[in-house]
C-alpha cells in the first residue's frame, strides 16, 4: 500500500553549493499526491516542483529541478533516495531556500527523521513501473542500463584515480529494507582537487570534511575514515535510487551503472518513458510489494 508520514519532519542544514542555510519540513500528503517541493520563500509565482524526471536539467554534480515558472530546487537525490527507500509514496517538501541541506552527506539523517515521525500506510495500492524491455544510455565512458527484474537490483561500478577509491563495484537487491541497511548512511566523496575546482566555479560553498568524504592520493581526509571499505561505490547506488525516484513510483527492474552520474541516470529515464513498450505501470500486488524498498521498513521506531 502506498505511505505517508504520520506526521511532519523537519530538517536544517547547509545546501552543499549553494552555502546558504535552509530548513526543510517534510510534510504527509493524500494517496496518489507523489512527492512535491515547494519553495516557501518565494512568492508571486509558482513555487510548487514536481519530483519529476522531466523537471531535471542539466546541473553541476547535483540533481535539480525546475519547473514552468523558472522556480528550481537543487540536491534533490538524497532526500528523494530517503523518501524511496522508506517506500513513502506521498509528501510535501517544503524549503526555505534552493538546496535541500545536504546534511552528513549521506540519507541518514532524512531517514531516521522519517522513521521517527511514523509512517502510515493509506487505503490504495503502489503503482510501480515494471520492465519489460532492456533500455541504454551512453556518454564519454560512463553508461547506464534498465533490465527486468521483479523487484528493484541496483550493480554499480566506479573507477577514480584516486588510490583511497580505485575500482569499486556491488551489487544489492533493494528489497527488505536493505537501503536503510546497506546505503542510507554512504556519504558523498571528491578528492581534494576536486575542492579546489569546484570552489572556483562557485559550487561546494557549504562543503566541509563532515558532509562529505574528501581524499588525496591513498589518504581519506575527514575525520574516521571511510564508514565502509567501499563507501563510494554505495553512495553513487544511493544517489541512483533517489535520481530513479524521480519516475514517478518505484521501478521493478534492474539499474546497472558504469561510472554513471545524474545526467546518465535521467537520460535513461527519459529514454525509457520515450519507448512505451519497455516498461508497464502496474498497480502492485501484495506478493509485487514485498519486493519494494520500503516494504520492510518499520512503519515507526
Amino acid at each position: 500500500m502506498q505511505k505517508t508520514l504520520k506526521s511532519y519532519a523537519v530538517f536544517s542544514g547547509v545546501g552543499l553549493h549553494s552555502g546558504r542555510d535552509v530548513t526543510v519540513t517534510v510534510r504527509p500528503a493524500s494517496v496518489e499526491t507523489g512527492i512535491w517541493f515547494s519553495r516557501t520563500d518565494l512568492s508571486r509565482c509558482d513555487t510548487l516542483i514536481s519530483a519529476n524526471w522531466q523537471l531535471a536539467v542539466h546541473s553541476a554534480l547535483c540533481t535539480r529541478l525546475v519547473n514552468a515558472d523558472g522556480v528550481g530546487v537543487a540536491t534533490v537525490e538524497h532526500i528523494m533516495a530517503a523518501l524511496a527507500g522508506c517506500g513513502i509514496s506521498n509528501a510535501i517538501v517544503e524549503l526555505n531556500g534552493p538546496e535541500v541541506p545536504i546534511m552528513d552527506g549521506s540519507a541518514l539523517q532524512f531517514v531516521r527523521g522519517f522513521l521517527e515521525t511514523g509512517l502510515i500506510e493509506q487505503a490504495a495500492p503502489v503503482r510501480a513501473i515494471k520492465i519489460l524491455e532492456s533500455v541504454e544510455v551512453s556518454e564519454n565512458g560512463a553508461s547506464a542500463i534498465l533490465e527486468p527484474a521483479s523487484g528493484l537490483e541496483i550493480e554499480f561500478a566506479i573507477d577514480f584515480p584516486d588510490a583511497a577509491i580505485g575500482q569499486q563495484s556491488k551489487a544489492l537487491n533493494l528489497a527488505n529494507g536493505s537501503f536503510v541497511h546497506e546505503l542510507c548512511d554512504s556519504r558523498t566523496f571528491c578528492s581534494k582537487d576536486d575542492v579546489v575546482t569546484m570552489r572556483s566555479n562557485g559550487l561546494a560553498l557549504g562543503g566541509t570534511l563532515l558532509n562529505a568524504v574528501v581524499v588525496e592520493g591513498a589518504d581519506v581526509l575527514s575525520p574516521g575514515g571511510m564508514r565502509y571499505h567501499d563507501e563510494p561505490v554505495r553512495h553513487k547506488m544511493l544517489d541512483a535510487v533517489g535520481d530513479l525516484a524521480l519516475a514517478g513510483g518505484p521501478i521493478l527492474g534492474r539499474y546497472i551503472g558504469n561510472r554513471a552520474g545524474h545526467t546518465i541516470t535521467n537520460m535513461l529515464l527519459r529514454r525509457l518513458f520515450s519507448q512505451p513498450g519497455s516498461f508497464q505501470m502496474i498497480n502492485c500486488s501484495p506478493q509485487a510489494a514485498k519486493s519494494l524498498p520500503g516494504a520492510s521498513v518499520p512503519l515507526e521506531i
